[in-house]
């Protein structure tokens, strides 16, 4: 047992030692190849819970996304102004000269053209061309972020665009600037963008508005003139033409058909790009799955020998979700929107078709979320908007559900899965959940699923604990608006360097009457702090975790915790005994706080607000509040510090933890900007994301926007 320990840690020290130089493994022999860090879609559904035997290890070695998710998770990320001092980065092996501290903020808002958006359960794709540093537009090559307007593209409007330069403060100049903006034949992109490994491609789906779709590849090239109302157009090339291609902007664009060649279209299908093998695959609106080898490294073609493309259910021939690729069983793991699961063997395929587990997909938006996979743990995750039971809210109504099948599942299969709130007859869409930091570090898929349920109502927070694969006792967490209407996917970010320690958030929107104290009942970006409780760990004062009832609780008394989870008491502003950690009760995490102090006002005991510190303060003594003339208190700002109100006594239970940005419509899935290091500004506190409807995007127009935000605050 000591050398299989021993053999694991040695792998992950080379692995950490190479990813810190900027260096990751790539391809089916393992060689080690100087590039960067693709962030997409595909990276938030196929994931990684950590190997347990060496067999497993080695079978995860072969996939590119395991490495990038290795290093998002074990690379020190240091953003001055919120994470380590520069003399902690110094003493881990990292030289900083000449940088000033520079808090990390909310950036900027672009616009994208009226209308405009990524699209509901979309995401835009990031890219950093070094591992360690965050680079700016000069010295090349820069870190940049790729946005689909979900528009048609035209002579004066772009259908995809690209922005460098991308960190304030840091980077000179404007920020961010326009890398490059394309028209690409008149076609609307849909879908979520995929790179090649190296950044240098990029791959999506676009329809040309005749119920006809085509895999789209661009060779990019930066341009100093292009914007998104004055993109430069792309004309189609041959494949071959296109693979030639030396000096670029080029495209190519391939025809999605079905098994008889006639055209098809597809709206709701991302690519999914396997980097080992150089294929990809994407679905249709007519339910057939479609394979491209080769893709970026040789002549692009869409594979049409026997059994490709494959009608996944021609008993339900409707269109697909993003399919996710799954290197270790093999498979591609699909959804079409009549909530059926299959998974079809990548070489042969074969096809396995699930029972129906989702009844609410053909009442929705069209939009079908789809699986997440666990390749380590052999877990398929479905997300479904309705179960077709009347097991919900007193037995009349459906349930938002979350299956957990295993990646083998046999034909039909229906369980186990887990209700999140409740659904209706046209619910809104259940869109993927986040995994946490600790189930992401788990040997046996342990940890927990944050997703945004109740469809059929006012949408909530929900947390689903997972025990070595199995989904406990579902505990639910804060609404996250005023009325019924949709969410987005749920987005996990850990920052093991924030300011104080550890910090980890969860991000989610609501699409309308949104919760947050900055939305004003709008569409609404709303984060939660999320940070597990660990075991023999020391804590300062104010640090805080989210414990197993959804409360806060902010350390008042520094020390080491137990070796087992305490018994958190449930009493806000009560305090738990942790070996000699003192933590104080936050309370429940909720997206709206009480923000204004009244003058002479009596407060009752127990009452909460957030004073103009961004902390919470509770009332333990209750009274009357200083009078209008004595002016405002002086609030305590330390955890657990009292402060004199006349009368009133309130105490500090601890930072808020939560924070709102006001997104109109909602937004679209979230892409991290974690590539942190030497030289400029390091980029590891941001979001990226559009919004769902128009609003004032900065100062660039009025439209849908493209937006990057801080992690920690938002705003």
């Amino acid at each position: 047992m000591k050398g299989i320990a021993a053999r694991f840690g040695s792998f992950f020290a080379g692995l950490f030692c190479l990813v810190t130089v900027g260096w990751v493994l790539a391809g089916p022999v393992r060689t080690p190849v100087l590039e960067g860090l693709p962030m997409d879609w595909t990276h938030r559904h196929v994931i990684f819970s950590q190997p347990a035997t060496a067999e497993q290890a080695r079978l995860l070695a072969d996939d590119p996304r395991f490495w990038q998710q290795e290093y998002r998770r074990r690379a020190l990320r240091v953003v001055f102004g919120e994470t380590t001092s520069t003399e902690q980065a110094n003493s881990l092996g990292f030289a900083f000269k000449g940088i000033s501290a520079a808090k990390v903020h909310r950036d900027w808002s672009q616009d994208l053209g009226t209308g405009a958006s990524v699209g509901a359960g979309n995401y835009p794709a990031k890219y950093g061309f070094h591992l360690t540093t965050a680079n700016c537009a000069s010295p090349g090559p820069p870190d940049f972020v790729v946005f689909g307007t979900g528009l048609f593209g035209s002579a004066t409007q772009a259908s995809v665009v690209a922005y460098d330069n991308l960190y304030s403060p840091g980077c000179t100049g404007t920020v961010p600037q326009v890398y490059w903006a394309y028209n690409t034949n008149g076609g609307q992109v849909t879908t979520s963008p995929v790179f090649s490994q190296t950044g240098d491609q990029i791959a999506f789906v676009q329809t040309d508005g005749s119920l006809a779709a085509s895999l789209v590849l661009v060779k990019w090239t930066s341009s100093s003139t292009q914007t998104v109302s004055s993109p430069g157009t792309l004309t189609p090339s041959t494949p071959s033409s296109y693979f030639t291609c030396a000096v670029p902007p080029c495209m190519a664009a391939i025809p999605l058909t079905d098994g008889s060649g006639t055209a098809t279209n597809d709206t709701t299908s991302s690519v999914f790009y396997d980097y080992s093998a150089d294929t990809a695959w994407v679905g249709d609106s007519a339910g057939w799955l479609h394979k491209f080898h080769p893709v970026f490294n040789a002549i692009p073609a869409e594979v049409h020998t026997a059994p490709w493309p494959v009608q996944v259910n021609p008993g339900s021939a409707t269109p697909l979700s993003s399919p996710v690729h799954d290197l270790v069983s093999g498979n591609i793991f699909v959804r079409d929107q009549g909530g059926f699961v299959e998974r079809v063997a990548a070489t042969s395929g074969a096809v396995t078709i699930s029972g129906q587990v989702d009844h609410g997909t053909g009442t929705g938006t069209g939009v079908i979320t789809g699986p997440i996979v666990d390749a380590t743990a052999g877990k398929v995750y479905i997300f479904a908007a309705s179960d077709g039971t009347t097991g919900c809210a007193n037995g009349t109504q459906p349930c938002s559900a979350v299956y957990l099948l295993p990646t083998n599942f046999a034909a039909g299969a229906t369980t186990p899965k887990t209700a999140v709130g409740t659904s209706s007859a046209t619910p809104n869409p259940l869109y993927a959940g986040g995994f946490d930091s600790t189930y992401l570090s788990s040997a046996n898929a342990t940890g927990n699923l944050y997703v945004c349920g109740n469809t059929g109502g006012v949408p909530g927070l929900y947390r689903i604990p997972i025990a070595a694969g199995v989904a406990g006792a579902v505990v639910a967490g804060p609404a996250l608006a005023g009325a019924t209407t949709g969410c987005s996917a749920v987005t996990d970010i850990p920052n093991p360097n924030a300011t104080g320690g550890a910090t980890e958030w969860i991000f989610v929107s609501a699409q309308a009457s949104g919760a947050g104290n900055s939305c004003a009942s709008g569409g609404c970006l709303m984060n939660f702090k999320n940070q597990p409780w660990r075991a023999s760990t020391v804590y300062t004062v104010g640090q805080q975790v989210l414990d197993t009832h959804f409360q806060i609780q902010t350390v008042r008394v520094g020390g080491t915790s137990k070796a087992t989870v305490p018994v958190w008491s449930a009493t806000v502003g009560a305090t738990t005994a942790d070996n000699t950690v003192r933590w104080l009760n936050q309370g429940r995490q909720v997206a709206l706080h009480n923000s204004t102090w009244f003058a002479s006002h009596a407060y009752s005991l127990n009452y909460v607000l957030l004073d103009s510190n961004k902390n919470i303060q509770l009332v333990t003594t209750a009274g009357t509040s200083r009078t209008a003339l004595q002016g405002h208190p002086i609030w305590n700002v330390a955890a657990n510090g009292l402060t004199a109100d006349n009368t009133v006594r309130w105490r500090n239970l601890g930072s808020v933890a939560t924070a709102s940005l006001a997104a109109s419509g909602g937004t679209s899935g979230l892409i991290v900007d974690n590539v942190v290091g030497t030289g400029t500004m390091a980029g590891a506190s941001q979001v990226y994301f559009s919004t769902q409807g128009n609003q004032t995007c900065g100062t660039s127009g009025t439209g849908g926007c493209a937006v990057q935000a801080s992690q920690s605050a938002l705003q």
